[in-house]
């Protein structure tokens, strides 16, 4: 699963060829959550409110990226590396 973005310790990670909804996972410490690309929303999984506040304030940022990453990676490309939140 390439990493495609890191910051403040979470790490934002792409699975090739994975299941719809477009989506990214986003992992910090032992807690990971599946985040829509689309709707910026949780899909499933659990984070603290405070990393899941960054995730969604840097994928609202990213969103166009993040689709385009989904798209590359359906086609079993890599994806591109995606700025971190400042």
């Amino acid at each position: 699963m390439p990493e495609v973005s890191r910051f403040f310790g979470i790490s934002i990670r792409m699975y090739f060829d994975d299941h719809n909804p477009p989506h990214f996972h986003a992992i910090y410490n032992d807690a990971e959550a599946e985040l829509d690309i689309e709707k910026i929303s949780l899909l499933r999984g659990r984070m603290s409110r405070r990393a899941l506040g960054m995730v969604i304030e840097w994928a609202t940022a990213h969103q166009q990226e993040l689709l385009a990453n989904w798209e590359l990676m359906r086609s079993n490309q890599p994806p591109n590396r995606i700025a971190p939140l400042n």
